[in-house]
């Protein structure tokens, strides 16, 4: 939800989700929908553009990783 939110424009929102692999039209259609940031964010579009495999693509750290560096052995 916290990188969703981050988009904050259509523009941004919609470049992001085409490099993620989703199709043009349906990019679109899900960077001008006027749903809320959580039920938008559970989507089958975004749960599959937005995934921990991407995620860790783009160097975002998860909450473990984060956890672990905060809280060491």
């Amino acid at each position: 939800m916290c990188i969703w939110k981050g988009w904050k424009r259509v523009r941004t929102r919609f470049k992001n989700l085409q490099r993620c692999g989703i199709a043009k039209w349906q990019a679109w259609q899900w960077a001008n929908t006027r749903k809320g940031y959580w039920r938008t964010v559970h989507s089958p579009i975004l749960t599959r553009a937005i995934s921990n495999e991407n995620l860790k693509r783009a160097h975002y750290p998860t909450l473990t990783e984060y956890y672990e560096k905060k809280h060491p052995r």
